[in-house]
């Protein structure tokens, strides 16, 4: 019986990983902290302990995949030491290159093996097919069919603790920091718990001096911390998993058997479950780390409050779209130049575009854009540092878009939140005149190709484009007036709300895909998007939508009292944190008690991974 119980709790089970939503991880958190408060003036102690907790907890996440994290964290190790010993600058070179080529090969392998194998038989008439290579070495040490070899499982996290090992390597070789002397010290840096599977990704110049630093954790932090643990499991299980299981899930799971409103709606509420679960993933990693007395970087800041796809970014997934920035967009040239990464990138993108969509007309269409955008930088010089500095904000999008997946709808997503940027940069300096005839002579254009071919997409471009038209006229009127002024507040919301719907739109690629074997994910999300795109734009049968309001009527409160939070001032959110930090901690324990028993009422059936885990 005993050894049933032990059994049960340290060995791995897929069918249950260990999740911040089940009860387990935070009995699991509780034995943490008890033999914490023995050793926490103990710097080396608590820090190696802390590692093997880590790994512990990585291994009932991902089980055997615990030895690419073991191999990642010793690569990068010991590859920092030789970057930071060698003096001339060929050999600190070459020493990056092999930790960033031996992280990112692992990574490619996992991510791209699907991908790379259909690209090579498209395109040399290969018979090639995939191969979990790790699984024939653990089926070599443990026994034949102990793992499935024909297939290959994405390792929980392996994003984020590959591009943690990146920075450390980078930051050494910029001399921002230096390497970290004990293995101890470096893998609880690589494997901090709270955060290892799905971000925020940690910066080694961030974190590394809070291995050596004593634990301190003030009253006010500790009612922060918890605070942030019960945002966290509020915005997973009833904004998130409640809002999915019972209306988004099942939307997009079959979109032609449902109304055009209710794709509409679907779509509007993923937006809403991939926020709210992502940052509530994050406000709970933040809130254990803190009590354990260690911050996390900020990762989101009210990402639908932007007013533009750019604003969008700064706001979203923060420490990805910073990591992108300072590795490959400045590396690329940033707002200065194009450099040969530019090019390269965008002949790998046309590449795999190709490959992905199986028609020579993408490459096409994307060379004729480059020659076109080469020819304009050539023949005029003064706009040449605006050109390469949009290509180099493109590249990065269609890039960060295919770390998400390579598949085709990775892809359009990450290329219509680089065109919405671009389109943003090249709006902003036009006066409110031009804006007013360019958007409108855009609605004709999308009108007339709608009444051509009856294509539902551009019945959708046709109602987007009237209302911006719309709005722009007023705003121009407002300005013929001399009262600019006096719609500031209306034109902020204006910019607010046409991002988030923008931002809505592209998510119909990215939701469509996710979750998908990469062998068909190119096909099915393709089918999805189309579904719900014709859906949507299709004529509606109004009368439909007050049944389908009450059918659905908690979901749609959700998705209201969810969003009605979001926009609400920093500054009153800031407030109602700090008055919860400092009630008693006698009322404090209450309040958890009666919060924690509201949030699971809503617990589904089965406990949802949060949607991240897949990257």
């Amino acid at each position: 019986m005993i050894i049933d119980f032990l059994y049960k709790i340290f060995a791995f089970d897929d069918n249950s990983p260990l999740l911040f939503t089940q009860f387990y991880f935070w009995v699991f958190f509780a034995v943490v902290l008890v033999f914490l408060s023995f050793m926490h003036s103990k710097i080396l102690l608590r820090n190696t302990f802390l590692f093997f907790v880590s790994v512990f907890f990585y291994y009932k996440t991902s089980g055997i995949f615990t030895l690419i994290l073991l191999s990642a964290t010793l690569i990068s190790f010991f590859v920092g030491k030789q970057v930071f010993r060698c003096q001339r600058n060929a050999s600190r070179n070459a020493w990056l290159a092999v930790g960033i080529v031996a992280n990112l090969s692992v990574l490619c392998y996992f991510k791209y093996a699907y991908f790379i194998t259909d690209m090579l038989n498209n395109l040399f008439g290969f018979e090639l097919e995939v191969v979990d290579y790790f699984a024939m070495i653990g089926n070599e040490m443990f026994g034949e069919g102990t793992f499935h070899v024909d297939a290959i499982f994405l390792p929980v996290g392996i994003s984020f603790f590959t591009f943690q090992c990146i920075s450390y390597l980078m930051d050494i070789y910029r001399k921002r920091i230096e390497p970290v002397r004990s293995i101890l010290n470096y893998g609880f840096y690589v494997s901090f718990f709270p955060q290892l599977v799905a971000g925020p990704i940690v910066r080694a110049k961030d974190f590394i001096h809070q291995l050596y630093r004593p634990y301190n954790l003030s009253r006010r932090q500790f009612g922060i911390a918890v605070f942030w643990i019960l945002n966290g499991l509020a915005k997973k299980i009833i904004l998130s998993d409640y809002i999915a299981v019972n209306f988004v899930d099942r939307v997009f799971a079959n979109p032609g058997m449902y109304t055009g409103f209710e794709n509409l709606s679907a779509l509007f509420g993923y937006s809403l479950q991939v926020y709210a679960d992502f940052s509530g993933y994050t406000d709970i990693a933040t809130g254990v780390a803190l009590i354990m007395g260690f911050y996390l970087p900020i990762n989101f800041n009210s990402p639908y409050k932007a007013t533009n796809a750019g604003g969008f970014w700064k706001r979203w997934h923060i420490s990805l779209s910073k990591w992108l920035q300072d590795y490959l967009y400045i590396p690329m040239g940033g707002n200065r130049n194009a450099t040969f990464g530019t090019y390269a990138v965008i002949i790998t993108i046309a590449i795999i575009g190709t490959v992905l969509s199986g028609s020579i007309w993408v490459a096409i269409i994307l060379a004729t854009i480059a020659s076109v955008l080469a020819i304009v930088a050539l023949v005029a010089p003064q706009r040449r540092k605006k050109i390469t500095t949009n290509i180099n904000a493109m590249n990065t999008m269609l890039l960060g878009g295919l770390w998400h997946g390579a598949s085709w709808n990775f892809m359009i997503w990450g290329g219509l939140n680089g065109i919405g940027m671009v389109i943003y940069k090249l709006w902003k300096p036009l006066n409110v005149y031009w804006r007013t005839l360019v958007v409108w002579a855009f609605c004709a254009f999308a009108y007339w190709l709608a009444d051509v071919t009856a294509q539902p997409v551009f019945n959708i471009a046709v109602i987007w484009l009237g209302a911006t038209a719309v709005g722009t006229s007023l705003r121009m009127l407002y300005n013929l007036v001399r009262l600019p002024w006096a719609l500031s507040w209306l034109e902020r919301a204006w910019a607010i709300t046409q991002t988030f719907v923008f931002i809505t739109f592209t998510r119909l690629f990215f939701r469509s895909g996710s979750n998908l074997d990469p062998a068909e994910a190119n096909e099915t999300a393709w089918n999805t998007a189309k579904s719900m795109v014709n859906q949507i734009g299709s004529t509606w049968n109004t009368t439909q939508i007050p049944q389908i309001l009450t059918e659905f009527w908690q979901i749609f409160v959700l998705i209201a009292v969810g969003m009605i939070i979001h926009w609400l001032p920093d500054r009153l959110k800031r407030r109602y944190r700090l008055a919860f930090s400092a009630i008693p901690l006698p009322l404090m324990a209450v309040v958890v008690v009666a919060v924690v028993f509201i949030i699971y009422q809503f617990v589904t059936a089965d406990l949802q991974k949060f949607i991240y885990f897949q990257f």
